[in-house]
């Protein structure tokens, strides 16, 4: 008997008993589709931050405090913009970050508070959707700009400029609102009551501006925190090939500032957007791998559900397997007889699986897009084939011990069977 020949008979077992083999089918059904759509899930989550990250530049350095008993100062930002000293710095832009409701009106939200400078914007590439940045002009004033959420959080599409929002207590007016980054986080909470500052750092490394207010940075250390120490250093790096170099730089004068000699420990961080897509890449990775595992559960059961169809086949087929074997059919034959059927009928689940993780997959993205938070699955060719492959190894692997037993069947005994 050919490989052909295997195949075709096992196809008519499987439609001869159509339910059964559908209740059989549905546990790797349900197992490819969960891998296949939590997969896909995982690999959208790994795109969108990977893209997210790189839209910074590759040539971004941050400085951040090494602990909470560590400081950064303006005066360490100043010290890295001098070409003097950190030649292949091209731009820099430190800040300062806390929590305060924001309030404008009956309404009010809690945001982050950035304390930026007129660098910032060119630095993390930021755009104004309405009004203009914060400008040298603006030093010491008592001027905000929103993020998206926040002002449709406060003021429902209307525009904003030239409104005044409270901010602990000190109020402000309005000169512009920044562009969208969309992103996985929600509007800005809403608050009820009076305002209220949260006393959390916040490093402002990876906060999203969606959730941000900005003001001047002398206007934030002079009037909402004073005293408060620099949250995060940007830097631009002058290309690519520079921030290797840059970083270097940023250390050897940091370390000379801080007095930081020998072996002692650094006081500060240096990391670039390359260390970063490193750490979102592998933190996603495993994201993506625990994903799959949860629903390879699923294929496990699908698994033992083929194991146990295929021994009441074997049974059911005792005389079968007798008369084959009495006409000359080897143990060889019927052993890949059973393992044929057992594959081709986990093959079978496996693409419907297949289908169903797609529409899942789409589902999902679609769920996620009209709530307003883009999310693209991803369904890549190495999970299709991945599922593909696992689908014909779980009908071989659980298909071994049925076909085994068919094969070592004595043919007199399988023939006198009732």
């Amino acid at each position: 008997m050919n490989l052909i020949e295997s195949v075709v008979i096992a196809f008519r077992g499987i439609s001869a008993n159509r339910l059964r083999s559908f209740l059989t089918m549905l546990g790797i059904v349900i197992g490819i589709g969960a891998v296949i759509s939590l997969m896909s899930v995982g690999r959208g989550v790994e795109v969108e931050i990977t893209a997210r990250l790189e839209g910074l530049g590759t040539n971004l350095i941050f400085v951040r405090p090494a602990g909470r008993a560590a400081a950064l100062t303006i005066q360490d930002a100043e010290a890295i913009a001098d070409p003097a000293n950190v030649p292949s710095a091209a731009l820099v832009a430190p800040e300062i970050s806390t929590f305060f409701d924001v309030v404008a009106g009956p309404k009010s939200v809690n945001a982050q508070i950035l304390g930026v400078t007129p660098a910032y914007a060119e630095v993390r590439n930021i755009g104004v959707a309405e009004g203009e940045f914060i400008t040298p002009q603006d030093e010491r004033s008592m001027v905000a700009l929103l993020g998206a959420n926040v002002a449709e959080a406060l003021f429902y599409g209307d525009s904003p400029i030239g409104e005044w929002v409270k901010i602990n207590q000190h109020n402000f007016r309005v000169i512009g609102v920044l562009e969208s980054r969309g992103g996985m986080d929600g509007p800005p909470r809403e608050m009820n009551g009076p305002p209220r500052g949260m006393a959390g750092p916040g490093d402002g490394m990876m906060a999203g501006p969606d959730d941000a207010v900005m003001v001047p940075i002398t206007t934030a250390m002079y009037q909402l925190i004073p005293q408060r120490p620099v949250s995060l250093i940007s830097v631009q790096a002058i290309d690519a090939n520079e921030v290797g170099p840059a970083i270097e730089q940023i250390t050897t004068l940091l370390r000379q500032r801080h007095r930081i000699t020998g072996d002692d420990e650094d006081s500060f961080i240096v990391i670039d957007m390359g260390d970063i897509l490193e750490m979102a890449t592998e933190i996603t990775a495993i994201l993506t791998i625990f994903l799959g595992s949860i629903a390879g559960i699923a294929l496990l059961v699908g698994g033992i559900g083929v194991m146990n169809i295929m021994l009441v086949s074997v049974t059911e087929r005792t005389r079968e397997i007798g008369i084959r074997k009495a006409v000359g059919a080897k143990r060889r034959d019927i052993l890949m007889q059973f393992l044929i059927e057992s594959a081709t009928l986990s093959l079978s689940g496996g693409l419907i699986g297949l289908l169903l993780g797609w529409g899942l997959s789409r589902l999902i993205s679609g769920i996620a897009m009209s709530a307003g938070h883009p999310l693209p699955t991803v369904m890549a060719p190495d999970i299709v084939i991945l599922a593909v492959s696992v689908t014909i190894g779980i009908g071989l692997f659980f298909g071994i011990y049925p076909a085994m037993r068919a094969a070592r069947l004595n043919p007199i005994d399988a023939l006198r069977y009732e």
